[in-house]
Parts: C-alpha cells; sequence; structure tokens
C-alpha cells in the first residue's frame, strides 16, 4: 500500500507526524508492506491531516485523520467514515487553476527525479535556449507583477538590473512572509521547494546574477531545512552551481534565516540585515535594481514572483498573461482564514469577486454568524464590508476603494468583531514593528493608539485628528508599514462609523 501524508508544517501541527507513525504501526502489525511519503499540503487546511492512498482511481483523500482512524484504513478503507472519494475531485480543490502550485501536495518535495517527471525544468531548460533580454521580454509579455504586495512589474524589475554595469549581481528572494493569513510562501517552499530554485536560477540567468539567497523568517523553521536540503540536492546534482544544467552559467544559492523582524519583509529593511546590519528602512533612491546588497545590482522579488517564472517559461507568456483581468494577469494564490469554514490556499486568476471567495469558496463563516468585514492583504489591508463583494480581486479594482491587494491574505470577521479594537491593534502592530528610521511611522502609530483611546474615552475631537495622523502617515512615511498603518483604520472608520462613535455622544 502507498499512503501520502503530508509533512507540512499546518498538517503536522494538526498530528500528521503521529498519523504517519501510527500507519507504520499498523502496516506493521498486520505485516503489509507499505511505502509513506510526507508530501507537501495540498492546502485545504481544514482536511489536515490530509492522508491519500493510491487507489486503481487515483489517490483517495481520508481526513481529517486522527490516530484512532487509521486501524480503518486498512479494514475497509471504502466504508471510511473519513472517506473523501478522490482527493483531486474534492470541490475546493478541482475549481482552482493550479499553476505556481501544480506539484505542491502531489510529489516528495525533495525528489528531483519527481519534480522533473511533473514538468520541473522544463522552464530553465526552456530559458537556456533564449538570450537574457528575450528571457525579460517573455516576463513583460507575461503580465507577471509582484506578489508580495506592492504589484510592480517583475519583468521591469529585471530589466533594471540586467541593464546595469556591475562585476556582480544578486538574485534575493524575500521569504520573510510575516502577515497575518498568510501562508503561501511557507507552503510552496515545504512543498515545492525546487520550483523556487528553478525560478532563481531563471532570473540570474535573464540578468547576470552568479549569487542568490533566500531569506526566510526565522518562525519557519520547517521551510528553512526543506529549502537547506533542496539547494543542496538541486547544486549536487548540477542543476545550480559552478555550471547551471552543465552551460557556462554559474548561480549559487544561500538560505538566510531572518531574525523575528515584521519590517524585514520590505525590501531595503531585508538587504540590511541580509549584509548583517540592523533591519531598518533605507531611504530611495538608489533604488535596490542599482545599488542593493552590498551596493550591487540586485533582483528582490517574492517566492510567489519567482515560482510563477518557470511555468511562464514552460508554457509562453501568453498562455499566463491570458488569464486574469485588466492589468492584473496570471494566478493569485488566496490564503483564507479567520472565522471561516473552510480556510486553506486556493489558485485562481484574477478577477474573482470577493463575495465569491468568503460566501462560495470558504464557505461563510465557521460561526454561522453573518459576516461583517474581511480584511485583505495582511495586517496593514483595509477592511471591507459585505458591500464591497462585488468588488474584483485585482490590484486596480481594490486600489479604487481604498484598498490593497498585497500578498493575498484574506481574514474573515463575523459580526462580533470590534472593529474599534481591530483598529487599535493596527496602530499597535506599527509601533512595536516600526523600524524607527521615520518620523510618521515611529511617533504616528504611538499617537495613534492614544487618539484611538480618546475616542473610546468619549472624545469626539479626536476623530479628525485621528483622520489628519493617518493623511500624515500615508505620505511621509518611508516605506509601507507606516503608509499602509492607515488602510486598516480609516477603512474601518469609514465602513463602520456608528463603532466610532464617542462614549460622550452616544450619551447625549
Amino acid at each position: 500500500m502507498r499512503f501520502w501524508v503530508p509533512a507540512d508544517a499546518a498538517a503536522k501541527a494538526c498530528g500528521a507526524d503521529a498519523v504517519a507513525a501510527a500507519i507504520a504501526a499498523e502496516a506493521a502489525r498486520r505485516g503489509i508492506p507499505v511505502e509513506i511519503i510526507r508530501n507537501g499540503t495540498r492546502g485545504m487546511v481544514w482536511l489536515e491531516p490530509l492522508v491519500e492512498v493510491e487507489a486503481p482511481e487515483g489517490r483517495l483523500g481520508f481526513g481529517p485523520m486522527t490516530v484512532a482512524d487509521v486501524a480503518a484504513l486498512f479494514a475497509a478503507p471504502a466504508k471510511h467514515p473519513k472517506a473523501l472519494g478522490p482527493t483531486e475531485e474534492i470541490p475546493f480543490f478541482k475549481r482552482q487553476t493550479r499553476l505556481t502550485f501544480a506539484r505542491c501536495g502531489r510529489t516528495d518535495p525533495l525528489s528531483l527525479s519527481e519534480y522533473e517527471a511533473g514538468g520541473g525544468l522544463a522552464g530553465l531548460r526552456a530559458a537556456l535556449a533564449k538570450k537574457p533580454e528575450e528571457i525579460i521580454d517573455d516576463i513583460v509579455t507575461s503580465g507577471l507583477r509582484g506578489r508580495g504586495g506592492a504589484g510592480f512589474p517583475t519583468g521591469i524589475k529585471w530589466r533594471t538590473v540586467q541593464l546595469a554595469r556591475a562585476p556582480k549581481k544578486y538574485i534575493v528572494c524575500n521569504a520573510d512572509e510575516g502577515d497575518s493569513g498568510s501562508f503561501a510562501d511557507r507552503m510552496l517552499m515545504e512543498g515545492d521547494p525546487f520550483c523556487l530554485i528553478e525560478g532563481m536560477a531563471i532570473a540570474a540567468l535573464a540578468t547576470g546574477a552568479t549569487q542568490g539567497f533566500v531569506y526566510i523568517r526565522s518562525e519557519y523553521p520547517d521551510a528553512i531545512a526543506v529549502m537547506r536540503r533542496a539547494v543542496g540536492i538541486a547544486t549536487a546534482a548540477g542543476v545550480i552551481g559552478d555550471a547551471v544544467l552543465g552551460t557556462g552559467h554559474a548561480f549559487h544559492i544561500e538560505i538566510r534565516e531572518g531574525a523575528g523582524a515584521y519590517v524585514c519583509g520590505e525590501e531595503t529593511s531585508l538587504l540590511n540585515s541580509l549584509e548583517g546590519k540592523r533591519g531598518v528602512v533605507r531611504a530611495k533612491p538608489p533604488l535596490p535594481a542599482l545599488q542593493g546588497f552590498m551596493a550591487a545590482p540586485t533582483v528582490v522579488n517574492n517566492v510567489l514572483s519567482l515560482a510563477a517564472v518557470p511555468w511562464i517559461m514552460a508554457e509562453g507568456p501568453e498562455a499566463y498573461s491570458a488569464i486574469g483581468i485588466g492589468r492584473s494577469r496570471g494566478t493569485i494564490p488566496l490564503q483564507i482564514a479567520g472565522n471561516v469554514q473552510f480556510g486553506g490556499l486556493f489558485e485562481t486568476g484574477f478577477g474573482i469577486t470577493l463575495g465569491e471567495i468568503v460566501n462560495d469558496i470558504a464557505g461563510g463563516t465557521a460561526s454561522g454568524r453573518p459576516v461583517k468585514a474581511v480584511q485583505v492583504g495582511g495586517p496593514l489591508g483595509a477592511y471591507h464590508p459585505v458591500s464591497d463583494f462585488e468588488l474584483a480581486f485585482c490590484y486596480e479594482c481594490f486600489a479604487e476603494q481604498k484598498g490593497l491587494v498585497g500578498h493575498a491574505g484574506l481574514v474573515v470577521h463575523d459580526d462580533t468583531a470590534d472593529m474599534m479594537a481591530l483598529a487599535r491593534f493596527a496602530m499597535e502592530f506599527c509601533a512595536v514593528e516600526s523600524c524607527g528610521k521615520c518620523t510618521p511611522c515611529r511617533i504616528g502609530a504611538v499617537r495613534g493608539i492614544e487618539t484611538l483611546d480618546r475616542i473610546a474615552a468619549g472624545d469626539g475631537a479626536a476623530l479628525a485628528l485621528l483622520d489628519d495622523l493617518c493623511e500624515l502617515m500615508k505620505t511621509g512615511s518611508l516605506c509601507a508599514l507606516g503608509g499602509f498603518t492607515p488602510y486598516p483604520v480609516q477603512s474601518a472608520l469609514r465602513h463602520f462609523p456608528e463603532e466610532f462613535t464617542p462614549v460622550r455622544e452616544a450619551a447625549e
């Protein structure tokens, strides 16, 4: 018998290791030879641990599994109380458009042969047959934009680095995924690490870089371990190293561990940390594309941006750009969390509405109460009320509604949520995580907490002061930490003004 049991951190947190051990023990007790593959997760977190069993009709899913459920897998799997049928027919999974996450959950993450069998390295081989400028033209044509939050065109950034003249260039992967409700970077690194390595190698070919770094947040020990092993395997196999796939191109990758600072998700803070300095924001210009790591031209891209590149090179930029809406092309891995029935990762083309995501895909709230607000884009994202549910999921549509897509994390709240408390949390989060480089962020967030406390205590005059303070932070902060903190505050105030009515006024 052949079993797949995820070794993804979320699955392990739900007891996957114990379930895998129980399968091995039960098989030994029955004298049945088994193979247990520790795959990545399919992204259906509410079903973890999701165990898959090989059958003539394909892989059958069972979940969420416990140790007590294991014996029945051997006795009568067809009648198992947690049988889900063919895994890829589960509605949440079946309706996805999986490009970046096509292999995640299907293969052994550290098997290079399985990676190749699933289409891996086809993009790198296609890139090796092209000139650097042709690779970049393909990325520009695809419409790929930064998936880390800013949405900057990836090809434009690469072209800037490619045209820069310098003795050494770098590719830096930003894997400092710190947003609440976000886990796609971790899931990709733990479930399909060679995809990220391949994407970085293609970026190196396009720009002339010879050294790469993957900067992973310290809170991701499993991802760090998997990526280190994957880099070692890829180097030993000649995928990267002194000669990329046996050619004359050299590209080495090193894994670096972050130090727990949220602000290091901002590219210049990350670069300072990578250089061994304090993680504080740099003033721009100069841009990192011209003076980045060690003052050399540097591509800084998010995990999902780089992981999308192999598919684009293998299947063609036109196939990628054919998906999406407006200037938001390709797929977006939605990370659905909070008060929902079906939390997990859902990869789909841009253009799906917010209401479809929350009501249809996520199944509404787990509490059964009405949805009140959805925060999109992490702790600095705007809160969207139900009246925004017709909003198409794309960069421009959200910007028009004074929101942001960010890293595409969604946190759903029901009607019991205290919007003033959530707004205060945003200011408090900024105050704690600020690097201290600029006054609007360092001092503004502290004043924001004080102002919200005044409103809660009944000071109506503080409402105008709060709005002025938010505008100052948006226009005066050096980076997105201070600049985006007003988004959750102002959106909560705009859509739920009754919750900010001062106690004194209410009493009157």
